[in-house]
């Protein structure tokens, strides 16, 4: 795949919460996991070896500032951090909170179900998101 057919590269891929020359982050459109994030790096590379070692600094730095602002304004009971690229090879780090009541937990969100949706938490937490991205454009603002 090269930058002229990666959907990463064609669109925001969710809902834009930070954009600067090097990444963005978004909220991302998957159903059930409303504090599912992405740290998109803006330029096509697949690895994360292909980026200098400063590079990999700050990318890395916007996905702790992302953890950190989940945590503490979320009380998750865990959040996965993944790098796969295995359908979209274009370096993206997937930064999802979880929680023990999750339709999948303690499988990963890419799993099968182990319980039914709770569409009154998942209503809650998602309201709750719009804070937490004012709350994460806000930290990697500075």
């Amino acid at each position: 795949m090269n930058a002229s057919d990666c959907p990463l590269c064609e669109t925001d891929g969710g809902l834009l919460v930070f954009r600067d020359g090097l990444l963005r982050v978004i909220q991302a459109s998957e159903a059930g996991f409303p504090a599912f994030y992405r740290v998109v790096w803006t330029q096509h590379v697949a690895e994360f070896s292909d980026l200098s070692p400063a590079e990999r600094g700050t990318c890395m730095n916007a996905v702790v500032a992302v953890e950190r602002v989940l945590r503490a304004e979320l009380q998750p009971t865990k959040i996965n951090l993944a790098a796969l690229g295995n359908m979209v090879p274009h370096l993206h780090w997937h930064v999802i909170a979880r929680f023990d009541w999750d339709s999948h937990f303690p499988a990963p969100v890419w799993g099968g179900p182990q319980r039914p949706l709770d569409a009154e938490k998942l209503a809650s937490l998602a309201a709750r998101c719009r804070d937490v991205n004012r709350l994460i454009a806000d930290e990697l603002a500075r």
